[in-house]
């Protein structure tokens, strides 16, 4: 029986740049770093909370910029999208799509990382549980 998501895998030609932009432009905090094979390629865990880790690392079958980003797309949850989106404006992070509301969802925006990756931040609405 499958029981929730460890972790999820974001595989670079460049892991130590692509590790610099989600700890240091994003602000994820680092949870683990370590070296793994033969060639000792270091690997970085991003904890962003509660939830799976997010492992940055090298594969020698990436080479350049993702040609599908659409194809995935991580969620950050953010408290303030607006606060957040201008943060990143400001560190000229290439937006991709502005602030958009989900009915029973929330609030989104879509931005890019240097691989190409898509990645979003939303804000979700409480859940009526949760205001209670």
């Amino acid at each position: 029986m499958i029981k929730r998501i460890e972790s999820i895998l974001l595989f670079s030609e460049n892991p130590e740049k692509l590790s610099k932009f989600y700890k240091d432009t994003l602000g994820l905090k680092v949870g683990m770093e370590g070296e793994y094979g033969d060639d000792e390629d270091v690997f970085v865990g991003f904890n962003p909370g509660k939830g799976p880790y997010l492992v940055v690392m090298h594969h020698d079958k990436v080479e350049g910029k993702n040609k599908e980003p659409e194809r995935y797309m991580i969620n950050f949850e953010v408290d303030n999208i607006e606060k957040e989106v201008v943060r990143l404006e400001k560190a000229k992070v290439k937006k991709i799509q502005d602030i958009y509301h989900v009915q029973d969802y929330g609030k989104i925006a879509t931005f890019v990382d240097p691989d190409g990756n898509y990645f979003q931040l939303v804000q979700t609405r409480p859940l009526a549980e949760e205001v209670n």
